[in-house]
């Protein structure tokens, strides 16, 4: 018998992620999105923030970087990453899009096209 997933949050998008990664999870064997999905059921005041400045210290050119918090703006981007995360303040985003580097949220990258090898930050 399948175990249900029991996570208490009223955030719909965040459930839905947390499922999502789960599913990839099991049905592909990427451990990986176990660990994402656990880090996002974590209470909101335990969730990573990450700022740009962590991403252009730890981040190689065409890295995807997984981040299961939000992304804030401190810093420059200057290498063009693939950048995944739960959400980015608005001028976090202004940066990455200026620097040639992509964001795209946790459960749209889950959905599409989860890769094998990626990069959590937190």
């Amino acid at each position: 018998m399948a175990q249900k997933l029991k996570i208490k949050t009223t955030n719909q998008e965040l459930f839905d992620t947390i499922r999502a990664c789960k599913k990839v999870a099991n049905s592909k064997g990427i451990g990986a999105y176990n660990k994402i999905a656990d880090e996002l059921s974590r209470p909101a005041s335990q969730r990573a923030e990450v700022n740009l400045e962590k991403i252009e210290k730890l981040a190689k050119t065409g890295d995807v970087v997984v981040i299961p918090g939000k992304i804030l703006a401190t810093g420059i981007l200057s290498k063009k990453v693939h950048i995944v995360a739960f959400s980015a303040s608005d001028s976090a985003l202004e940066k990455i899009q200026g620097a040639g580097a992509t964001f795209t949220k946790i459960q749209e990258y889950v959905n599409n096209k989860p890769a094998t090898r990626i990069y959590i930050m937190k």
